[in-house]
């Protein structure tokens, strides 16, 4: 079957899908209305990640019209209504000071190949226009956001090339301290902090990102980081892929004095859907992930809430969210709790289009300021796999393995046929 014809194929089975359920459900007959004027836009998908782990990021290998190994695929997308979408750059932290940099950007390049693979259904997307230019295309906006400040390697210029690349958000930290931020696990005590939230270094990183218009996103980082970013940047802020503490009394949420400081820096904290951040337990459903829609909305009001789900980067996931097909049910969900039309739509993409907006206004004014070239100090990121170069101290670079060998064998040699 050519492509051109299961697209049609697709559509047909969803008309028929959609004819069924909206007969049953008035609600879910209004979401998809809304979600059809505005872009549902997702803060969080490890599709990317799922590339690399199962196909070695061997794109041709695997179709997405077809395969259904993950949580996200083409007619999935479709069914869901995924207006945009940042897709994630993760590489875990086993990854630094090794080969963070590259792998980070091997997964840049599986999202703009995925986009050029499939043109017909992605486009790729820097800024909150394109967004709105994909929706009126009818394809899904392709954001990338770096998942992990190890994946920078402490470098201003990387962060700047990934920029370039078109990266639009990086996530302070993963579950790993780096040498200029702490990371969420020291809130649970489980860590020593090693920097009391942001280093100098770290710092720098947020006013350079406020520079270039890049996205600062808290998911992941200690409550000092949060309290330091928000009272230090010039842009809002996002959590990408975060819920509520008071609902689900995990570190990975987000505590009610943050939410009321994410609502005065005109923020946005984007759900997540993984069962142990939305009950704290291995079984959810979505009345349970409406209730954190429901506080966040409460402290913070309409206008910070939005979407994470974490799809393809979690192993748990509610009943009735089970892949990105499903998300058209949570939206059901708030309308039938009595969330106006404006308030969905906020959630949906607004807010999330304002945050990118009033980021990219900042950026804007701050053109005539020169890039920061002061980089960390040299003894915060010592290690065996670092070399010195440019730095004011002795260049100790590392032995190669295999020039080790070259020089030890002869010697060892020598000494053998000298007992």
């Amino acid at each position: 079957m050519e492509s051109r014809d299961l697209t049609k194929l697709i559509f047909v089975v969803l008309w028929v899908k959609c004819f069924v359920s909206c007969a049953e459900d008035p609600h879910l007959t209004r979401a998809l209305q809304l979600m059809s004027e505005t872009p549902l836009i997702d803060g969080h998908n490890d599709l990317p990640w799922q590339m690399r782990l199962r196909f070695n990021n061997q794109l041709s290998k695997v179709d997405l019209n077809t395969y259904n190994g993950t949580h996200t695929n083409i007619p999935k997308i479709k069914e869901g209504r995924l207006g945009a979408q940042f897709w994630s750059a993760y590489v875990p932290c086993a990854s630094q000071y090794k080969d963070a940099v590259r792998q980070t950007f091997e997964q840049i390049d599986v999202v703009h190949r995925m986009c050029q693979k499939y043109p017909n259904v992605f486009m790729f997307a820097s800024s909150s226009q394109d967004i709105l230019d994909a929706f009126e295309q009818n394809k899904t906006a392709s954001l990338i956001g770096v998942e992990g400040g190890h994946s920078i390697d402490s470098s201003l210029g990387t962060l700047r090339t990934m920029y370039q690349l078109g990266v639009r958000y990086l996530t302070l930290t993963h579950s790993c301290n780096t040498p200029w931020a702490d990371n969420w696990l020291e809130d649970t005590s489980s860590e020593p902090s090693q920097h009391n939230g942001l280093s100098p270094f770290g710092k720098q990183v947020i006013t350079e990102m406020n520079r270039l218009g890049m996205l600062i996103d808290l998911a992941h980082v200690t409550v000092k980081v949060m309290e330091q970013v928000l009272e230090m940047s010039q842009a809002p802020v996002i959590f990408s892929h975060s819920s509520a503490y008071s609902i689900c009394n995990h570190k990975r949420n987000v505590p009610d004095h943050i939410l009321t400081k994410v609502k005065e820096k005109k923020g946005i904290v984007m759900v997540n859907f993984y069962n142990d951040y939305v009950t704290c337990s291995k079984t959810a459903n979505i009345s349970d992930v409406a209730d954190h829609f429901d506080h966040i909305k409460k402290v913070g009001g309409p206008e910070i809430v939005g979407f994470g789900g974490d799809y393809d980067g979690v192993t748990r996931l509610p009943q009735g969210l089970e892949d990105v097909s499903k998300v058209p049910n949570v939206v059901a969900e708030l309308l039938r709790r009595g969330w106006t039309d404006e308030d969905v739509k906020a959630a949906l993409g607004g807010n999330l289009l304002r945050v990118m907006k009033k980021t990219e206004e900042i950026r804007d004014s701050l053109r005539s300021r020169e890039p920061d070239d002061a980089p960390i100090p040299y003894e915060q990121v010592e290690n065996p796999c670092r070399t010195s170069y440019g730095y004011d101290v002795p260049n100790r670079a590392p032995v190669h393995l295999l020039s080790a060998v070259t020089v030890l064998l002869p010697v060892a040699f020598l000494a053998l046929s000298h007992e």
